[in-house]
């Protein structure tokens, strides 16, 4: 385990799985007993095949989804993310329908990984600004 291997995990996370949609590599980087505890998701998503779905209906509703990363922290087997999520609602995401208007949000996670694999996931997103920027939310 090293800063550079584990920046790479939370590189090829960001970059090629929610920036360019390739769902596949969710099978390299996602540990097989990975959880996500973030606090939005009712049900915890286990392995990469629960993460995979998640991945498709975002991207299907932001087809222009990007993130990127502002700020990042590695210790030990820890990795701290800021980072800024956009993209254009376009169509549909978990029963909401396309606004056709931008979001801009932040959002903050927390991975643990071991063996260059994701096996803990925390994450915080500014889910009521996205959702008063494409319009569910009238302030």
């Amino acid at each position: 385990m090293s800063i550079e291997s584990n920046r790479n995990v939370i590189r090829r996370y960001f970059e090629e799985v929610w920036n360019k949609g390739d769902i596949s590599v969710l099978d390299e980087i996602i540990d097989p007993s990975f959880i996500n505890h973030t606090p939005s998701t009712p049900e915890p998503i286990l392995g990469p095949d629960d993460l995979k779905p998640v991945v498709i209906i975002l991207r299907a509703g932001f087809p222009d989804l990007k993130f990127t990363i502002e700020d990042e922290i590695y210790q030990d087997d820890k990795v701290v993310v800021r980072c800024t999520m956009q993209g254009t609602h376009l169509g549909h995401v978990f029963g909401i329908p396309p606004t056709g208007k931008f979001m801009r949000v932040n959002q903050i996670q927390i991975d643990r990984i071991v063996n260059d694999k994701i096996v803990e996931h925390w994450r915080l997103t500014d889910e009521l600004a996205m959702y008063r920027q494409v319009g569910v939310i009238k302030e």
